[in-house]
């Protein structure tokens, strides 16, 4: 495994990196920085769990609208 580049809508995230057998997350971005740090089994994994958490904030921000 080598560091590979996350992007999301188009533009870098972040990027993982190996670590112990697993994928480390290392956040770029100040939207992605509650994911930084944390350790994931593939880059898909990583781009699933960016979407959840974009998808929860756009909810959270619709019902304070």
């Amino acid at each position: 495994m080598v560091k590979q580049v996350i992007e999301y809508a188009g533009l870098p995230v972040g990027i993982v990196i190996p670590d112990d057998g697993r994928l480390k997350f290392i956040a770029v971005k100040l939207h992605v920085h509650d994911l930084d740090g944390q350790h994931f089994a593939s880059p898909s994994d990583v781009l699933r769990a960016i979407r959840e958490m974009m998808s929860r904030r756009r909810r959270d921000l619709e019902l304070v609208a």
